[in-house]
C-alpha cells in the first residue's frame, strides 16, 4: 500500500525541479520584466469583451430596434465572450500543453484583433454576436496560454507574486476599460470596438521576447503528457466556480444597490466604484505577503470576510455603511482570486500546466456568467436586491465553513518554505 502511495505521488506531484524547468529559458536568458509586462498585458484582454461595450449597449439596442429578438441578442454581445471563455478554456488548455504555447498564443492574439474589431464593420446584429462567440474562443487561448507562461518562467514566491499581479492587473483594466468605453462611446456605439485593433502592436514584441520552454516528447515525436491530477486540480476549481460567482458580484450589482438607496449621480456610483476596485486590489497586492501560509487558512478567511463586507451592504440603506460593506467585500475577493489561482496551479508540473490553467479559468468565468442569473433568481425569491445579498453572504460563510472542514490536514502552504530559501529552483526568474 505505501508503495502505491509513493509511486502516485510521485506521477501527480512533479519535483520542484523538474529538467523542463531547469532548461526553461535559452541559454544566457532570463524572464524579467519585459517578459512579464507583455504576459500581464495579455491577461488584461479578456476584460475587454465584458467591460468595453457596456456603456454603449443603450445606443446598440436604440440602433437595431428593428431586428428581431434585438432584446436578446444586444445583451449577448456582452455576455458571449465570456461564455465562450469559459467553455474553450480547457481545451486552450490541452493545446498549450500539447503544442507551443508560444505559437498558440501568438494566432491568438492576431485572430483577437480581427475578431474583436469585426463590428467595425459588419452590418447584421446576428453576425455581430457571431463575432463575439469567436472573440471568448481567443480570449480563452490568450488568458491560459499567458497565465500558463508565468507558471513556466517563474517559481515559488516569485510565481505567486507574478500570479496575484495578474488578478490585480485584470481588475484595474475592468476599471480602466469601463470608463473608456463610456468615453469612446460619445462618437457612436461602434468607436469603442476600434480598441480591439491595439492587442496587434504587442504581437511583435511577444514574437521576439518570449519564449517556449522546453518539453520532453515521446517516442513517437509528439509532446509527452503527464495526466492531469483530478485530485489536486478539482476542488480548487469547484470552489473557484463560487469564488468567481462572489468575485463579481458587487462589480455587476453595486450600482444597482446604490440606485436601490436612492443614489442616481452616475459620478458617485463610478467613484463608489473606484473605490471598491481600489480595495481589491489592495486585497490582491497582499496576497505574496501571505502565501506561506495553505490554501485551508486563506480560502475561508476569504470567504468569511466577503460575508461580513455582504452582510453590511444589505444591512442598511446608509451610503457611508454601503461603502464600508463595499471596501470589505472588494479587498476580500482581491485576496481570494490569486488565493484560487496559486491553489490550482502550484502543484502542477510543466506538461499540466496548460489543462489546469484552462480548468480554473473556466472555473472563475463560467461563475463571472452565472452572477447576473444567480442575483436575478435569489431576488425573485426573497424579495428584492438587498435580501438576495443577504441569502449570498450566508452562501459565502458555509463556503468558508466548508472549505476549512474539507481541507483537514492539508497543511502545505502555497508557497513552500523551501522555494523561498532557494528563490528560483527553475532558474528563471529575473535576475
Amino acid at each position: 500500500m505505501t508503495d502505491a502511495l509513493d509511486r502516485d505521488r510521485a506521477r501527480t506531484v512533479p519535483p520542484p525541479v523538474a529538467p523542463e524547468h531547469a532548461a526553461g529559458a535559452p541559454e544566457g536568458r532570463r524572464a524579467g520584466p519585459a517578459q512579464l509586462g507583455l504576459l500581464l498585458a495579455g491577461i488584461c484582454l479578456p476584460v475587454l469583451g465584458s467591460t468595453l461595450i457596456a456603456p454603449v449597449l443603450p445606443q446598440m439596442q436604440r440602433h437595431f430596434a428593428a431586428t428581431p429578438g434585438n432584446g436578446v441578442l444586444v445583451p449577448m454581445v456582452l455576455a458571449l465572450p465570456g461564455l465562450f471563455l469559459a467553455l474553450t478554456a480547457p481545451l486552450a488548455g490541452f493545446f498549450a500543453d500539447r503544442t507551443n504555447r508560444k505559437l498558440l498564443l501568438l494566432t491568438a492574439m492576431g485572430l483577437y484583433s480581427v475578431v474583436g474589431s469585426a463590428p467595425l464593420y459588419l452590418g447584421p446584429l446576428p453576425a455581430i454576436a457571431a463575432s463575439r462567440v469567436l472573440l471568448g474562443a481567443c480570449e480563452g487561448v490568450i488568458l491560459t496560454c499567458c497565465t500558463t507562461l508565468i507558471g513556466d518562467y517563474w517559481s515559488g514566491a516569485r510565481r505567486a507574486k507574478y500570479l496575484s499581479l495578474s488578478t490585480l492587473a485584470s481588475s484595474l483594466a475592468a476599471t480602466v476599460f469601463l470608463a473608456l468605453g463610456g468615453l469612446l462611446g460619445v462618437s457612436g456605439w461602434r468607436t469603442p470596438f476600434w480598441m480591439y485593433v491595439l492587442p496587434l502592436l504587442l504581437v511583435v514584441p511577444m514574437a521576439r521576447l518570449l519564449w517556449q520552454p522546453p518539453r520532453t516528447t515521446s517516442p513517437g515525436g509528439r509532446a509527452a503528457l503527464d495526466p492531469l491530477p483530478r485530485r489536486l486540480i478539482l476542488v480548487p476549481c469547484l470552489v473557484t466556480l463560487f469564488g468567481g460567482l462572489f468575485f463579481f458580484l458587487l462589480v455587476v450589482e453595486l450600482p444597482f444597490v446604490l440606485d436601490g438607496i436612492g443614489i442616481e449621480s452616475t459620478a458617485t456610483v463610478g467613484a463608489v466604484g473606484a473605490v471598491m476596485a481600489l480595495a481589491t486590489a489592495s486585497g490582491a497586492a497582499l496576497f505574496p505577503r501571505l502565501a506561506g501560509r495553505p490554501a485551508r487558512v486563506l480560502v475561508p478567511f476569504a470567504f468569511a470576510s466577503t460575508a461580513v463586507g455582504l452582510v453590511v451592504v444589505f444591512a442598511t440603506g446608509a451610503v457611508p455603511v454601503v461603502v464600508v460593506g463595499a471596501v470589505i467585500t472588494g479587498f476580500s475577493t482581491g485576496l481570494l482570486l490569486p488565493t484560487l489561482l496559486v491553489w490550482a496551479v502550484h502543484r502542477l508540473g510543466y506538461t499540466q500546466r496548460g489543462r489546469g490553467t484552462g480548468w480554473w479559468s473556466c472555473a472563475l468565468t463560467f461563475g463571472q456568467f452565472l452572477t447576473p442569473l444567480v442575483v436575478a433568481g435569489l431576488s425573485a425569491a426573497a424579495g428584492g436586491l438587498r435580501p438576495a445579498l443577504g441569502v449570498l453572504a450566508l452562501g459565502a460563510a458555509a463556503l468558508a465553513g466548508a472549505v476549512l472542514l474539507g481541507q483537514r490536514g492539508h497543511d502545505e502552504p502555497l508557497t513552500p518554505a523551501a522555494d523561498h530559501a532557494s528563490g528560483d529552483p527553475a532558474g528563471l526568474s529575473a535576475r
